[in-house]
């Protein structure tokens, strides 16, 4: 056929009418699509040329030409796989803009550097089927990649091992088409860091769905930062990260799954370093921090060491239009290869701060010495609904001691994790929210700094201190239950502030109190404010500002009715077990009922208080005036066990 290709040419270009609506140009697996109102004055030279819009056709190249009816989208390229082939079609406006290398199923395009605001963005439209085939593209101006019904595996490495590969280093839209079902997987060999891999800022967006697996090591990289809304992403296997990505990931929106991941589930390193030298400073440019404002993610991960979600600066959590639903669970136990720098496993890790300020997040580690939410620097709880649980047990050893340090009144030693439900090391401060913090075999709710609360509910049940502050702890309002089977119910190694708000604190018995400052170092509780029901009793010698009562026994598993006056204060529920002895403070003069009927209201605290209730019945109990202080020899000790010891210092 090519032996005739000039005249075959020349008779095609001559028959287009004002009717045709596009000239197809077929070079290899490429087809140049030029609508006939582009066209323009077509230059045919020396029968061996030919050029249209700009671009010159070698026709001893040339396949075919073909005029037909189809309809073509300027700034378009569609890719369309089919087995062990694949063929480009390149709308004729920015045909020279675009190189396009088709090797079987694998195709590579190359994209002009002369493509800039003038040109206009060009979309890639990926669609059909390969079992080995991949798509490679680069540039230097912003694109846009369509998958519409797209499933593509890369087994043979020919541009790179991924599925999708864009080494351009702009924004990149990846549009995940409309009720599509698209999946992408890399080669298990090759030097590939994604199954989709951008170079630049890559935004996930579209209603259709991806599935990616990663069979090398992360499944979807982007160099630089990433956003997503709308579209559902299936991230169904990894060796490495599920999403990782620098600067800085956004989710806006949409559904994301992850699952079968080699490490964590969803990383954020911090980007590069300045040209000094030093390592970028996150908070000055927007680099390692994650936001989570909207969708629903649900991610599981078992390696060792490994985090639902992790951040090299900041995590924040907050409520834009739509709703924000994450659901963490993990399973990994520590990370020893580095037996000098222990790692565990958590839900939820900020190498910086971790703000909540809405949003539903269900946090569940069942690691050996994980963390749900943990942070290096502080947190802070403005609104939403967190539920972190620490189910698993703790890892190492302590001398003279058990877990928490203090039991035996010995310090630690050897290498340890232990297993905490929420821990920062810097201050945590709560203003709204509902938070539920639980550890099975350590503390729940645990600051390296300050713990301050001014509002929300806080419910903390663990076998070491329910709340552990490092140094001082204040409550001004909200409402806070610290329920210990093991130790002190609040514990704060600096000075405690009972100012506004309810309190229910409970220990697990003498020597333990429920409200436990350290007087030992010069510091003491002070009561302040608000309404409290302590079981097992207080600190001794605190400071009374506001009266405090006791009675002298209590009955277990009983509903009981505190009054302020003539108003009920809390109906509250006794454990099973705990210290001897309940003090009770509120504004005025208190009133105690034993046996209460509880209806209605709503439940907080774990089902062991309810607010807004109806109390019926019950018989009265005799409260006396308070002034001391029970005077375990723990009491002041950073662990709030005997001894003093430095258990809840870990």
């Amino acid at each position: 056929m090519k032996k005739h290709i000039s005249a075959m040419a020349l008779a095609t270009l001559c028959s287009m009418s004002a009717t045709a609506q596009t000239l197809n140009v077929e070079v290899g697996q490429v087809v140049y699509q030029i609508p006939a109102a582009q066209a323009g004055e077509m230059v045919y030279k020396n029968g061996e040329t030919v050029t249209i819009i700009d671009k010159e056709y070698h026709l001893s190249e040339v396949d075919q030409m073909s005029v037909d009816q189809a309809e073509v989208a300027d700034n378009s390229v569609s890719v369309v796989y089919s087995g062990t082939e694949a063929k480009v079609y390149v709308a004729g406006n920015i045909a020279r803009y675009v190189t396009p290398t088709v090797s079987g199923a694998h195709v590579s395009i190359e994209q002009s550097a002369d493509v800039d605001d003038s040109v206009g963005e060009i979309t890639y439209t990926l669609s059909g089927t390969s079992a080995d085939g991949e798509f490679y593209m680069t540039g230097s101006y912003k694109a846009t990649v369509a998958l519409n019904g797209l499933t593509l595996t890369n087994q043979t490495p020919v541009y790179s091992g991924a599925a999708i590969c864009i080494m351009n280093g702009k924004r990149i839209d990846l549009s995940v088409k409309k009720d599509t079902e698209n999946t992408l997987t890399d080669a298990a060999t090759g030097s590939q860091k994604a199954a989709l891999y951008c170079k630049g800022h890559l935004e996930l967006k579209g209603q259709g769905t991806l599935n990616v697996y990663g069979k090398l090591a992360h499944a979807i990289k982007s160099a630089e930062y990433m956003q997503m809304r709308k579209c559902t992403v299936n991230v169904l296997e990894a060796v490495k990260d599920g999403l990782s990505c620098d600067e800085y990931l956004l989710i806006e929106s949409g559904t994301l799954n992850i699952s079968g991941v080699g490490d964590d589930g969803i990383q954020c390193d911090l980007d590069g370093t300045t040209t000094t030298g030093q390592t970028t400073d996150h908070e000055d440019e927007d680099t390692g921090n994650i936001y989570l404002q909207g969708g629903t993610i649900t991610i599981a991960t078992t390696a060792v060491g490994a985090k639902g979600i992790k951040a090299g600066g900041d995590i924040v959590v907050s409520e834009a239009s739509s709703a924000n639903v994450v659901t963490i669970t993990t399973s990994g136990g520590v990370d020893t290869s580095d037996s000098s720098d222990l790692t565990a496993s958590a839900c939820m890790k900020a190498d910086g701060n971790i703000t909540v300020g809405a949003g539903t997040l269900t946090l569940t580690n069942t690691g050996q010495g994980g963390r749900a939410l943990n942070s290096d620097g502080a947190m802070t709880f403005a609104g939403g609904t967190v539920t972190a649980r620490a189910e698993g047990s703790n890892y190492g050893s302590s001398s003279g001691g058990g877990w928490g340090g203090g039991w035996g009144g010995g310090s630690s030693s050897g290498n340890h994790k232990y297993a905490k439900g929420i821990k920062a090391d810097g201050n945590i401060t709560i203003s709204d929210g509902i938070i539920t913090a639980y550890s099975k075999n350590h503390e729940g709710l645990e600051s390296k700094g300050t713990i301050t609360i001014s509002g929300g509910q806080l419910y903390a049940q663990a076998s070491d201190d329910a709340i552990n502050a490092a140094s001082h702890l204040t409550i001004s309002g909200g409402m806070v239950c610290g329920y210990s089977t093991g130790n002190d119910g609040i514990d704060a190694n600096g000075n405690m502030y009972l100012q506004g708000g309810t309190v229910y604190a409970i220990c697990s018995g003498s020597p333990e109190v429920a409200l436990d400052a350290n007087t030992e170092g010069g510091y003491k509780l002070y009561v302040q404010g608000g309404t409290l029901v302590a079981i097992g009793g207080i600190e001794n010698g605190s400071s009374l500002t506001q009266s405090c009562y006791q009675a002298s026994s209590w009955n277990r598993n009983t509903w009981y009715a505190l009054y302020n006056g003539n108003d009920l204060a809390l109906a509250f529920k006794t454990p099973a077990s705990g210290g001897s002895g309940i003090v009770v403070s509120t504004s005025g003069t208190p009133t105690m009922k034993s046996g209460v009927s509880v209806s209605g209201g709503t439940s907080v605290f774990g089902g062991m208080a309810t607010t807004g209730a109806t109390v019926s019945g019950g018989s009265s109990v005799s409260v006396s005036s308070y002034s001391g202080g029970n005077s375990g020899p723990g009491g002041g000790g950073p662990g709030g066990g005997p001894g003093g010891g430095p258990g809840g210092r870990w």
